[in-house]
């Protein structure tokens, strides 16, 4: 999927979920601090679209600097941020999490094990923080995205078991 896609599908999700404007502004620009600039886009998004974007935006980013620290150093301190992270980025980071999680899950049916050479980390790495952030998510903002985001891990979860039994089980909640 172009990569636009993923952000119109997060805004998307946000806005049929009883988002503020300020919220799917947010979810459009969610990546753009993260991956295309840092502080420096962070500042241009503060100036053309006001503060609680901005703070929004970087409540959603796990890193602004280049380089980026390593994977699982991230992942962990975005789980630990989103323990503290308020309302409005709680439902544009789950809103994009929940969007990934489901492209993974189709993706996964479409390419098989080859799927996790996209990405930084081990299979298990990104199937242990996909359940961390479901068990957060369903914690700090119950509702019907948190439980889809749960179901759709579990299903993520099934289909690795079944493609390879011994190695998949989700013995690991944490990272």
């Amino acid at each position: 999927m172009p990569y636009f896609g993923h952000l119109l599908g997060v805004t998307s999700i946000v806005i049929e979920t009883g988002s503020s404007e300020d919220e799917a502004i947010a979810a459009l620009l969610h990546d753009a601090a993260e991956d295309q600039g840092g502080r420096e886009t962070l500042e241009r998004i503060r100036t053309e679209f006001g503060e609680q974007v901005a703070e929004i935006v970087e409540s959603c980013s796990d890193s602004l600097g280049e380089p980026k620290p390593p994977w699982k150093e991230r992942k962990q301190a975005y789980l630990e941020h989103l323990e503290v992270a308020g309302e409005p980025a709680l439902h544009v980071s789950l809103a994009d999490k929940l969007h990934n999680v489901r492209t993974i899950v189709v993706d996964y049916r479409d390419v098989g094990e080859a799927l996790w050479d996209r990405f930084n980390a081990e299979r298990d790495e990104v199937l242990a923080y996909y359940r961390a952030l479901a068990a957060i998510f369903s914690r700090r903002m119950p509702g019907a995205l948190a439980t889809e985001l749960s179901v759709t891990v579990a299903e993520l979860d099934r289909l690795v078991a079944v493609a390879s039994p011994a190695s998949a089980s989700p013995k690991n909640h944490g990272m």
